[in-house]
């Protein structure tokens, strides 16, 4: 695995799936918003619509806080199109809105480090990507293990309150809780009144 935190994120260029049609998309498209990208083994499979559909059904939340949802798998744009034509009850993902990226021969993924060699298939690999295209959080799940998208949006929120309020935000910080200084007299303060 590669440790992409802090760092620039790889630059990619390839076409993605909207809503069935074709567009060419690059890292540069995304410069000056929030981009959630991630990967996904392949179209077809079992946990993976879950997943998909699980982002679609939060989609509003991204959006509302400024931040595109791009997915990734090996797979053609052509296959894309055919499982985003294909209705749920069938295991599809017809409805979801965001983006889907072509990655044949698993390039992106490789640049990501997200890239298992044995079956030549992407991890569930997921990056937050913020405004400067700099890699903020990642995160990566075995083939089997479905991620949480309420913990993405939760650290979205969270690197929006450090660049808003220059604060740290503490385990399990939420928007309803506190964040603290990163001083140790905030730190002493806010493990007193939470009881950790």
């Amino acid at each position: 695995m590669t440790l992409l935190v802090g760092k620039k994120a790889p630059f990619f260029k390839s076409v993605a799936v909207f809503s069935g049609n074709f567009e060419d998309v690059s890292l540069e498209d995304y410069k000056g918003q929030y981009l959630i990208l991630f990967f996904y083994p392949l179209d077809f499979t079992f946990v993976c619509p879950t997943e998909l559909h699980a982002f679609q059904e939060r989609l509003e939340d991204f959006n509302r806080l400024g931040a595109t949802i791009l997915a990734c798998s090996v797979d053609s744009q052509f296959s894309h199109k055919a499982w985003l034509d294909t209705p749920r009850e069938k295991g599809g993902i017809k409805g979801i809105e965001y983006g889907i990226l072509a990655d044949i021969g698993g390039k992106v993924a490789k640049d990501y480090g997200v890239f298992n060699e044995e079956n030549n298939i992407a991890y569930r690999g997921l990056f937050l990507i913020d405004r400067d295209s700099i890699i903020r959080h990642q995160s990566i799940n075995d083939l089997p293990l479905g991620r949480n998208i309420a913990e993405t949006l939760r650290m979205l929120e969270a690197l929006q309150h450090v660049e808003l309020n220059g604060e740290v935000c503490p385990a399990n910080w939420t928007t309803e809780g506190k964040a603290i200084k990163a001083t140790l007299e905030s730190v002493g303060e806010y493990l007193q009144q939470s009881g950790s």
